[in-house]
């Protein structure tokens, strides 16, 4: 910023030149505009930097509270929020197993002598085994799904250069699997580590699989016990994996089929009480 003293206009009009005194209306002379600010009153620029030094110090400050010692530039916030999800995933994952272990100890203290008749035991037997509660051995193949790779173009002539959604699996993909293999006579399936049943929720969550209260994340792999051509055979002719095809030849999302051989799935461990939403009263 320049004074009046600086312009082209302050050696203007009667001034004799540079730094002399302009004539009042009383006669009396006074100084250049230069020499006035320097002897009268605080420049605005000095006020400026005090108050430019006076938010500079508060926001040190405040940033040192925030932090209290800790680093504020980091997301260790998130860090902290994705550690719990893997801790409370984990954490359910041992109560399955050990909820699995005391049914077992409950079902070995109810054989002993429950009152029953072997017509009895053998139909809960039967539902136990269509629950898919109990272990499953049999044929099986396995599908594994995975995401692109993040530099994927498109491979085919005519398709457009991928979007993010086009490079990660997605839960219809899941979904179109595991009914697929339904479809095809399976008498059980395991997500990952997890026995299927009834009420059993496939779901994704961004890029994630939540299922049973515990999280995975890609490749995914279903395996599936039951008659290995017949499972392929509907695997090959659902509308769904048609479609999902496209992606894996143009853009590169995985997909593997394998045969398996005998294989004993494992029975499911958690709990199947119904949880469902209640009004409030």
């Amino acid at each position: 910023m320049s004074n009046s003293a600086d312009s082209p206009e302050a050696g203007s009009g009667d001034s004799s030149g540079p730094g002399s005194g302009t004539v009042e209306s009383d006669g009396s002379s006074s100084l250049a505009t230069g020499d006035a600010s320097a002897r009268g009153g605080v420049r605005p620029v000095r006020v400026l930097t005090v108050g430019v030094f006076a938010l500079a110090g508060l926001i040190f400050f405040t940033s040192f509270d925030t932090a209290k010692g800790t680093n504020i530039r980091t997301d260790a916030s998130l860090l902290k929020l994705s550690d719990l999800i893997q801790e409370r995933s984990h954490k359910n994952g041992q109560l399955d197993e050990s909820n699995g272990v005391l049914r077992d100890d409950v079902e070995a203290l109810a054989e002993r002598d429950d009152g029953s008749t072997e017509a009895e035991d053998a139909r809960l037997t039967a539902l136990e085994k269509n629950a898919g509660t109990q272990r499953l051995k049999g044929q099986a193949i396995t599908v594994t799904l995975n995401d692109a790779p993040p530099n994927a173009t498109a491979k085919l002539p005519g398709y457009p250069e991928p979007q993010p959604d086009y490079l990660v699996i997605h839960q219809q993909d899941l979904q179109a699997v595991v009914n697929a293999l339904w479809l095809g006579g399976a008498k059980g399936i395991k997500v990952m580590d997890q026995r299927l049943i009834s009420t059993s929720a496939v779901r994704c969550v961004g890029n994630t699989l939540i299922l049973q209260g515990r999280v995975y994340s890609p490749p995914y792999k279903i395996q599936a016990v039951g008659d290995p051509e017949k499972l392929q055979k509907a695997l090959a002719e659902s509308k769904a994996i048609q479609n999902y095809m496209v992606y894996v030849n143009v853009y590169g999302l995985g997909w593997k089929v394998t045969e398996d051989g005998p294989v004993t799935l494992p029975g499911y461990s958690g709990t199947v009480d119904l949880q469902y939403a209640k009004p409030v009263e």
